[in-house]
């Protein structure tokens, strides 16, 4: 049995390729791997995006998940950033991030995803989330195949149709912080 719904998101603001703007650990030490300032606010920011505490979700689409996934750290891919932008957001609802799957490793995530029941979240690096989404199928709407490297701020939505096989598509915008937009990824 597939989950009923699987919501994506692209890990939060991540610092500048020019090294303006650095990366922030824990202990207010700079990292290349992390998040910088603003990503840390939006990883605050899901807890109520996901658990709202009036019950009522900014836009019906959205759920709270049950089971998270993040990417894993490993020796070709050392960001922490998909598993920070929803640290606070597992933290919240006592759940422990399932960390087994690195960058790469997107058709092994895609099936461990789809043995789950419930609501599931990802939050992973943006250049693979079309690859991750393509694992769903089939899809209606179709899906984008590009995630623009600018875009933090969107939720990527499957809900399982129940009367067919397949999945409906949508695509939510966060507006979380100041910036965001409401636009959503146009399909190439």
């Amino acid at each position: 049995m597939a989950p009923n719904k699987i919501m994506i998101i692209r890990h939060a603001e991540k610092p500048s390729d020019d090294g303006s703007i650095v990366g922030v650990a824990h202990n207010g030490s700079s990292d290349t791997e992390e998040l910088v300032v603003r990503g840390w606010q939006r990883s605050g920011a899901l807890v109520r995006f996901f658990k709202p505490s009036g019950g009522a979700f900014s836009n019906p689409a959205l759920a709270t998940p049950g089971i998270i996934f993040a990417s894993g750290v490993a020796k070709h891919s050392k960001s922490l950033r998909p598993q920070h932008t929803v640290l606070e957001l597992a933290k919240f609802l006592k759940l422990e991030p399932n960390l087994d799957h690195t960058k790469g490793e997107e058709a092994a995530l895609v099936e461990d995803v789809l043995k789950r029941q419930g609501n599931v979240l990802i939050a992973w690096e943006h250049e693979d989330i079309p690859t991750i989404a393509s694992g769903f199928t089939p899809v209606h709407p179709p899906v984008p195949q590009h995630w623009p490297g600018e875009r933090f701020d969107l939720v990527w939505v499957f809900d399982r149709n129940p009367a067919a096989p397949g999945w409906t598509f949508t695509q939510v915008p966060q507006m979380l912080l100041s910036g965001d937009v409401s636009n959503v990824i146009p399909i190439s």
